[in-house]
């Protein structure tokens, strides 16, 4: 083998999760991290030079038949290398979030970092904003911080669309900004400011001299690939080995959250970064008004007569949990468990819980009437229901629907809604109940979280803009309360206790098992020892520590079928 050297290959095939050897030339530009083809069983596959000069045994390889181009820096293997163990996921599926799907030969030079100048500070931590509140000010503060420091500075947002716009906004003011979904080969050569959605905790940038993440505890920093990886709990990790500061923002910071990172900051104006919301109680309200009540009406009505341009108002059906309540034909009310205060569903004319508490007479606890009536309206239909109501066209947005009509006023659909809607005037969740009733742990944190997003589209009730109007039959509800006050001190304190009494992240570690796979693996460990709880369509494993929750999955093999396991 003169002439040539050993080095140490992970293939792309991820169902194959170990390293092989294979020969390189010694006068290759073949390295560490680079993305190289081999053949594989018979196959030519993609791969990563994860270790080089590997010593000599005697065996018969293979040769590498060609460098494809530049992969992960080699300062980034360590994080890798932990995320895999982490979430008990291949070390190929993280290495193919770090590298670009193109191949990429060639790298630019990095331009210096610019100074600049004075302005709002805030200090590293995690930072409780209003919704509306710019987070410009705070990312501008994070540089200046940073930009003495060697590396990059890593700003993450829940959507691309936000990563455009802030990109933009970086750029417009003279910083050496890039967005990663079109500048890996510039994230890779260590560009002084890089944004990115989820999968820049993975940005191949050597080194991080700081890291920021908007809206922290938005799910969109969750993989919904199996296994699942969290990018805020990547990107903490990633700062604390580069010994690099970061900036945590959320309108409601998560139990999980405030574990991972010190200290915690309010905004100066808070009740002022959050919308104008309006709670319309249908306990109330005449029976015979239809999907929007009398003030919902009234608000939609002043905006659609403003004269602006654009879409004015959006209207929101979140099917959640069981996408289905029952409510009182008289007074409104919900029917609700009186032990754990879980919608309650007919069972053979009469009403229970999910959990079984009780099975009693399909009555009204409130006014006694019988013959609850089922709240299950589709969006389709609640778009056909408000046209009527309105006199006007509207248009439905769904998952699926990629763009609205210029002429379009009236918008009804999911919360893809907040994808495709950049401003309005009014945001009305017809049924706000599916939020607070939603058959989840962080249901209520959703409520919160869905008002936030509609706050952006309507803006702050500090300048006196648009409104946002929660239909409801729970008008009494706590977290009403909280949202129109602004006060969730009281909230955040019930998900501690919570999730302490429970044995929730982040005081135990916790490994959610799915898919049609899911019940098999879930009885090979039981097989083996191991308590599995079983809640609804899932599996779940939990132990003290991380550590320990590896070695519990370990003890049983993965079944062949699709299976979603989630690490938390």
């Amino acid at each position: 083998m003169t002439g040539e050297r050993i080095v140490r290959v992970v293939t792309e095939v991820a169902a194959v999760d170990r390293a092989f050897d294979y020969l390189a030339p010694v006068d290759s530009e073949i390295s560490l991290g680079d993305r190289i083809r081999v053949d594989f069983h018979g196959r030519s596959v993609r791969g990563w030079v994860v270790d080089v000069d590997v010593p000599d045994e005697g065996r018969d390889l293979k040769t590498i038949k060609k460098r494809a181009g530049f992969g992960p820096p080699a300062e980034l293997f360590d994080l890798l290398r932990w995320a895999s163990t982490h979430y008990v996921t291949p070390l190929s599926r993280a290495l193919a979030a770090a590298s670009s799907e193109r191949n990429v030969t060639s790298l630019p030079a990095p331009p210096n970092k610019p100074s600049l100048e004075a302005g709002e500070e805030f200090a590293p931590g995690v930072w409780t904003f209003g919704p509306t509140r710019d987070p410009l000010p705070l990312v501008l503060s994070a540089y200046r911080t940073t930009e003495h420091q060697l590396g990059t500075l890593l700003v993450l947002v829940p959507t691309e669309g936000w990563a455009e716009r802030l990109t933009s906004r970086l750029v417009s003011r003279g910083l050496p900004a890039v967005s990663l979904a079109n500048g890996w080969s510039a994230a890779r050569a260590g560009w002084p400011i890089v944004v990115g959605t989820r999968s820049a905790c993975f940005a191949p940038t050597p080194r991080v001299a700081g890291a920021v993440v908007l809206d922290a505890d938005d799910e969109a920093f969750v993989s919904e690939s199996s296994p699942t990886w969290e990018a805020t709990r990547i990107v903490v990790e990633r700062c604390r080995r580069d010994d690099a500061p970061v900036w945590l923002t959320s309108p409601l910071p998560s139990p999980s959250l405030l574990a991972v990172s010190t200290p915690h900051h309010r905004d100066s104006d808070l009740q002022g970064g959050w919308p104008t919301v309006d709670v319309v109680d249908l306990r109330h309200s005449d029976p015979r008004d239809g999907a929007l009540s009398q003030e919902s009406l009234r608000h939609i009505d002043r905006v659609l007569h403003d004269g602006e341009s654009g879409v004015r108002v959006a209207v929101i059906l979140q099917r959640l949990g069981a996408g289905k309540l029952l409510a009182c034909r008289q007074c409104g009310a919900l029917c609700r468990c009186a032990t754990c205060h879980d919608p309650e569903h007919e069972d053979d004319g009469f009403l229970t819980c999910d959990s079984g508490h009780e099975r009693r007479p399909a009555f009204c606890r409130d006014c006694g009437a019988t013959r609850p009536r089922i709240i299950r309206a589709g969006v389709t239909t609640l778009a056909r229901d408000i046209a009527l109501q309105l006199g006007r066209p509207v248009a439905e947005v769904t998952a699926r629907t990629t763009e609205i009509p210029e002429s379009t006023t009236v918008v009804v659909g999911t919360e893809a809604i907040f994808r495709l809607v950049r401003r309005t005037g009014v945001v009305v969740f017809v049924d706000f109940d599916q939020y607070l009733l939603g058959q989840r742990e962080r249901a209520r944190r959703d409520a919160i979280y869905a008002v936030a997003k509609a706050g952006r589209l309507v803006g702050s009730r500090r300048d006196g803009a648009g409104r946002v109007v929660l239909q409801t039959r729970r008008g009494d509800d706590d977290v009403l309360s909280a949202i129109t006050r602004v006060d969730f001190e009281a909230i955040s304190r019930h998900e501690v206790e919570t999730a302490q009494l429970l044995e929730l992240p982040p005081f135990r570690a916790v490994a959610d098992i799915g898919g049609a796979g899911g019940a098999h693996y879930a009885e090979a460990l039981r097989d083996a020892g191991v308590e599995v709880i079983h809640m609804g369509d899932r599996w779940c494993v939990t132990a003290e520590s991380h550590a320990a929750l590896r070695e519990l999955l370990a003890r049983a093999a993965r079944p062949s079928g699709a299976m979603r396991l989630a690490i938390r």
